[in-house]
C-alpha cells in the first residue's frame, strides 16, 4: 500500500539544468532562451508563450542532440538517495516537468521514478520541427499531474507532497499537504510550507524524516 507520493519538478530541481537551454546551446541561442526561461519561472511571462517561443529558437538542430542534451545533465545532489529512501518508506514518486519527455523518460529510468510527464517535442525527418506536439505541460497540466498521480497511487493529497522551484509549480504545490521550495524563486519561497535553500535534496529527506 502507497503510503505518500511526492512529486518533482524537473529543471533546476531534480536536476541542476535546464534542458531547453542546453539544447540551445547547439543552436547558439541559449543566451535568449536563458533570459526567457528566467522571466517565466519568475512568473513575468506566460509559460505557454515562453515555451512556444524558445522551442522554435531549436528548428533544424538533428535528433541526436537531444541525447547529446541528457548526456549533459547534472542531477541535483542527493536526488538519488531521496528517492531511494521514498520507496524505502513505502512512498511513490512523480517528476513532471515543463521540458521534453525525449530527456525526461531515460532520467526517470535512472532515477527509478514511478511517473513522468513533459512536453513531447516534434520530430520530422529526424530533425526538430521547433513545436512541440500536443498540450503543452504547463502550470494547470503540473497540478493534474500530482491529482491524477494521487489517485492512481490510493492516497489522500493530504499525503502528497510537492517540490519546485519556479511559478510554474505553484499551482501542484498549493494541491499538495505538502509544499517545498527547492532552491526557489522568491515568488515560490514566498507561498511554500518549507524552503530548502541549499542544492542538497538530502535536506529533503532528513525533515521529512526519511534519510538521517
Amino acid at each position: 500500500m502507497t503510503k505518500f507520493l511526492i512529486v518533482f519538478d524537473v529543471d533546476s530541481t531534480l536536476i541542476q539544468d535546464e534542458v531547453i537551454e542546453l539544447l540551445a546551446d547547439f543552436a547558439g541561442t541559449r543566451d535568449r532562451v536563458a533570459g526567457i526561461t528566467h522571466r517565466a519561472m519568475s512568473g513575468e511571462l506566460d509559460f505557454e508563450q515562453s515555451l512556444v517561443e524558445r522551442v522554435k529558437t531549436l528548428e533544424g538542430l538533428p535528433e541526436s542532440v537531444l541525447a547529446e542534451a541528457f548526456a549533459k545533465i547534472r542531477v541535483s545532489e542527493g536526488a538519488k538517495e531521496l528517492i531511494d529512501a521514498v520507496h524505502t518508506a513505502g512512498g511513490r514518486v512523480g517528476a513532471v516537468s515543463g521540458g521534453f519527455s525525449q530527456v525526461l523518460e531515460p532520467l526517470a529510468d535512472l532515477l527509478s521514478i514511478d511517473f513522468a510527464r513533459a512536453n513531447q517535442l516534434e520530430i520530422i525527418d529526424s530533425k526538430l520541427s521547433g513545436r512541440v506536439v500536443g498540450k503543452i505541460v504547463d502550470r494547470e497540466a503540473k497540478r493534474l499531474a500530482l491529482l491524477e498521480w494521487s489517485q492512481a497511487s490510493g492516497i489522500d493529497l493530504a499525503q502528497s507532497i510537492a517540490v519546485g522551484d519556479g511559478s510554474n509549480d505553484l499551482s501542484m504545490m498549493q494541491a499538495a499537504g505538502l509544499s517545498v521550495a527547492f532552491n526557489a524563486k522568491p515568488v515560490v519561497r514566498d507561498s511554500a510550507n518549507l524552503v530548502i535553500r541549499g542544492n542538497d535534496l538530502r535536506e529533503l529527506g532528513v525533515v521529512l524524516g526519511l534519510t538521517a
